[in-house]
Order: structure tokens, then C-alpha cells, then sequence
């Protein structure tokens, strides 16, 4: 069983089966980009289960659509590499290796960090939405609701890369991030409660040195979060078997 493989049978033990749900077919002739869309979030949030086969027919019942928005949205997935269409066998949910992801790694904390630095050169910036994120995440903890500390955390991060000011570097981040967040919400089950109190710590650091406008501390800070938070991700993997491939 190579990686790949490894990686999807670990997931289909932590997470719950599919509850299929039907929904009228969309009349404004906009289902494909309705299938497209609630495919892929289904597949973001391991909603179908990665290495797993599925057919179009059961898809089409699953959104209630029919079988041609399937296709077509079966087809955009596989550029993106999320699924493969496999003929006679249909469509197949592609697992992500541990490698996979530490490729997309190192482009994120690459340009994240460069978005922080953006920051706290450009000045004058209203930090409100780091700051709210960073509280939401401590009421959070407060309940060990840690499903609203990781939504919260996530905020974070997405909103320091959009107050950088850059929208290219800011799209290619979400692109990454979309693809690193299925291996987030896998290892948040595994290893329910990171080192929340550490995270916050550390956001409130870079906010610190986004205000006092020092942005190669703010790069640093950030880079250093970052590259902690994949660590310890990375040794979850590994621990249950999905090693590098």
C-alpha cells in the first residue's frame, strides 16, 4: 500500500460517512457551476472520502442534478487534480501524499510570510480583523469549541495575506490553502487539540511587529508559525502511517 493509499484508508477511519442529501436541480441554467462548486466543497471537507470511487449517477441523485452537470464539473475537478475520471469505474476522489502537501507548504509560508512583511510596510493598515480573529479564537478555547478556534485561526491567516495588498499573491495563497485545508481538517481529528494557546501567542507577536511597521520580524514570526504548524502535522501523519511519497 503505497502512500496515497495509506493516506485514504487513515481518513476513511476518522471520518464519518457521507449523509447524501438531494436537493432540486437549479432552474436558472447554472447547475454545472452548482455541481462544480458543491463537489469540490465536498471534497474539501473530506465529505467524500479520498482514494474512494463514486459514479456519476450517484453524484447526480446525491445534488440533484442530472448526470451532464456531473460530467463537466467531474472534468474541471480533474484539472485542478482533485478527482481522476476513471472510464468504467467513475469518478475517483484523489488522495493527497504527505510529500504533495509539503510541496504546497513551502509555496504558502513562502508567500504568506511576504504578506505579513507587505503589511506592516504599508502602514496605517486596520489590523481590527487580526485582532477579532485572534479573539474569537481565545472565546473558543475558552469552551473547547475547537472546531470555532480552527475557523477562527484560519481567519487569521486569511485575512493577513488580504490586507498585504497584494491580489495575485493573495489568490494563489487561497488556491494553496484550499488544498492543504483537507489535510488540516484530517489531522485536527487525529490530534484534536493542537497547542492553541502557543498559536495565539504567536499571532499576537506578529501583530505586534505588523504595528511597530518592522516587517522583516513580522516575515520571520510568521515563517516560523507557519513552519511549527507543519511540523506538528507532519508527525501526526506519520504516526499513523502515511509517510513521504
Amino acid at each position: 500500500m503505497d502512500s496515497r493509499e495509506r493516506f485514504g484508508a487513515a481518513w476513511r477511519s476518522v471520518v464519518p460517512k457521507l449523509k447524501s442529501a438531494t436537493q432540486p436541480e437549479a432552474r436558472n441554467g447554472n447547475s454545472s457551476q452548482l455541481a462544480y462548486e458543491s463537489l469540490r466543497q465536498k471534497i474539501i471537507e473530506s465529505e467524500l472520502t479520498p482514494g474512494s470511487y463514486v459514479l456519476e449517477q450517484e453524484l447526480a441523485l446525491m445534488l440533484g442534478v442530472s448526470r451532464t452537470p456531473i460530467r463537466e464539473a467531474a472534468i474541471r475537478l480533474q484539472g485542478e487534480g482533485l478527482v481522476e475520471i476513471v472510464p468504467r469505474h467513475g469518478i475517483r476522489i484523489v488522495p493527497t501524499s504527505v510529500s504533495d502537501i509539503s510541496h504546497i507548504y513551502q509555496v504558502l509560508i513562502s508567500l504568506e510570510s511576504t504578506a505579513a512583511g507587505l503589511v506592516a510596510a504599508r502602514g496605517g493598515v486596520d489590523l481590527s480583523p487580526l485582532d477579532n480573529a485572534c479573539q474569537q479564537m481565545s472565546d473558543a478555547l475558552a469552551t473547547q469549541d475547537m472546531q470555532a478556534w480552527a475557523a477562527a485561526d484560519e481567519a487569521f491567516h486569511e485575512a493577513l495575506v488580504q490586507l498585504g495588498g497584494n491580489a495575485r499573491l493573495a489568490q494563489v495563497v487561497m488556491n494553496c490553502r484550499d488544498q492543504v485545508h483537507r489535510v488540516r481538517r484530517f489531522t485536527q481529528q487525529l490530534r484534536p487539540h493542537p497547542q492553541p494557546k502557543k498559536s495565539i501567542a504567536e499571532h499576537y507577536e506578529i501583530i505586534d511587529a505588523i504595528r511597530r511597521g518592522d516587517a522583516a520580524r513580522a516575515s520571520r514570526l510568521y515563517r516560523l508559525h507557519r513552519e511549527r504548524g507543519w511540523r506538528e502535522q507532519t508527525a501526526v501523519l506519520q504516526q499513523h502511517g502515511i509517510h513521504q511519497a
